[in-house]
């Protein structure tokens, strides 16, 4: 099973590949090639996906114009098993606030905006938070509501609120920590700096 890391060139994810390297051994998965890339036939031939985004939204998109989003749009309508991380989510919708003007990918429809100050929270969101399932969850996330590492100033608001598995509270927002829908699941939180829960999770999308 060939499993490609997307590589933006936007920042070192060396973290993402060493943690999904350790969630298949954890899980006993032989066969699993992990690899970081750039190419746009890598991420077209991969058997899953998994695009953790860094950096600015409009710098993301403007390094996905070269094909890479295209291609990552090919593994998508396949049917393929897509994990996106932090911007890897926000990027699936139609546009972002910090990027006036710059299309997403648009695979789902909403926008993604800036966090809400009220409440007196520091933005970015940084630090350790719990999620709260929608009803039913999801088979990816752990039936009780965990803990996960975030670090981010936008979170995506939905068209569909069917498409959010899981929530969390962070002073008047209500963020869509996990969307997800048939081969495509994305969370807003790094599962790679997240430790026994994170690899759980990467395990679990390794598995599936």
């Amino acid at each position: 099973m060939l499993v490609v890391v997307v590589d933006t060139g936007l920042g070192n994810l060396r973290s993402v590949e060493k943690a999904l390297v350790a969630a298949a051994v954890e899980r006993g998965l032989g066969g699993v090639e992990i690899r970081r890339s750039s190419d746009p036939d890598a991420v077209a031939r991969a058997d899953r996906v998994v695009f953790p985004g860094q950096g600015a939204f409009r710098d993301c998109m403007r390094a996905l114009g070269s094909g890479l989003g295209d291609a990552i749009g090919e593994t998508l309508r396949a049917g393929k098993p897509y994990l996106g991380i932090c911007l890897g989510l926000q990027v699936l919708f139609d546009s972002s606030s910090e990027a006036p003007g710059e299309a997403g990918l648009g695979w789902f429809g909403g926008h993604v905006e800036l966090l809400s100050a009220e409440g007196g929270v520091k933005i970015p969101h940084m630090g350790w938070n719990q999620l709260e399932l929608a009803p039913g969850g999801h088979r990816l996330l752990p039936k009780d509501g965990e803990w996960f590492y975030f670090l981010h100033s936008y979170h995506a608001v939905p068209d569909d609120a069917s498409l959010v598995a899981a929530r969390a509270s962070y002073g008047q927002n209500a963020i869509a920590a996990v969307v997800a829908r048939d081969n495509v699941f994305a969370v807003q939180f790094h599962p790679e700096k997240s430790q026994r829960a994170g690899l759980a999770l990467l395990g679990a999308f390794l598995a599936e």
